[in-house]
């Protein structure tokens, strides 16, 4: 069995090795992203030594849809094209080249979440229970067979990268069966139920901008939901042009005990400082970067 691996990131490095170690499989082709491209992912891996180690050829194209990219993944004659990490909509030159087999995958427990900037947003609206999908690429958005799929419990105290790497543990263990049912030619395929379908928007950079007015918990959650390897939640710093990037944060028993305006520094120690939200508790910023490099002042009021 031939596959090809379409992606750049690290659900993509994943799924190279375990085509990789997978009985019976071989792959004769990666596509991937160039490096002058990276920052259209802000997990972007460079795939060029898994492809190596896996024995493929490695085509860096900036559009999947692209004749010579689609030329390529015909000419690899694959029995399965796994889109995997990978931004762009699979259009029907791609669709027709990549053949029947064509497998895409969703850190979502479709049909739910449906979309974009799925960690994030599981962590966002306090989502209990996650899980990931493996399912057959068709004419619409994440609304294919369902190839795959297994659940994670969410923590309260779920980070974008605990959950980022749990997802990736999750992809692996999905990939064994799938490529076992593939090879076996007993691949499930099984119709979303679109009563259950949701689906997520887009997320940017300034997504993680912090409403100081806000309760400390829903500060704190963003905090936690936008993290590495996203691009952090972020704040205007008083004493630079500089934004504050905001990497970890917890609640600060001395909540509820200052009379401050939201967004207002009521206390700092070495490394860290605590900030007055909307309700009147307080966060207590442990990790940061960025306002140049300096402690924001005491009483210093920080801005959107």
């Amino acid at each position: 069995m031939r596959a090809v691996i379409v992606g750049s990131v690290e659900s993509s490095r994943v799924a190279i090795e375990a085509v990789a170690r997978a009985p019976g499989w071989s792959l004769p082709l990666v596509v991937t992203l160039p490096v002058e491209l990276a920052h259209r992912h802000s997990d972007y891996v460079d795939l060029r030594p898994a492809a190596q180690a896996a024995g493929a050829g490695l085509l860096h194209a900036r559009n999947v849809n692209a004749p010579d990219v689609c030329a390529a993944i015909r000419d690899a004659a694959p029995d399965a094209v796994f889109v995997i990490g990978w931004s762009q909509i699979c259009r029907e030159p791609f669709m027709a080249a990549a053949g029947k087999g064509l497998v895409g995958y969703h850190p979502a427990p479709l049909p739910r979440m449906r979309g974009r900037a799925v960690i994030p947003w599981t962590i966002l609206k306090d989502e209990p229970i996650t899980g990931g999908t493996l399912f057959w690429i068709d004419a619409g958005v994440d609304s294919g067979p369902i190839l795959e799929q297994r659940f994670l419990h969410v923590a309260p105290d779920e980070t974008a990268g605990s959950l980022y790497r749990r997802h990736m543990e999750l992809l692996d263990l999905m990939l064994v069966d799938a490529l076992r049912a593939l090879a076996a030619g007993t691949p499930r395929r099984e119709p979303q139920d679109e009563r259950f379908a949701t689906w997520a928007a887009a997320r940017t950079i300034e997504s993680g901008r912090i409403d100081w007015s806000a309760c400390a918990d829903d500060v704190e959650r963003l905090v936690r939901a936008v993290g590495r390897p996203y691009p952090g939640a972020r704040t205007r710093s008083p004493a630079s042009d500089d934004d504050l990037v905001l990497w970890q944060a917890r609640l600060s028993p001395e909540g509820g005990r200052h009379l401050a305006l939201p967004g207002q520094v009521i206390g700092r120690s070495e490394g860290r400082f605590t900030v007055c939200c909307g309700d009147g508790a307080a966060l207590e910023v442990t990790e940061w970067e960025g306002g140049g490099g300096v402690l924001p002042k005491l009483h210093a009021r920080l801005g959107g």
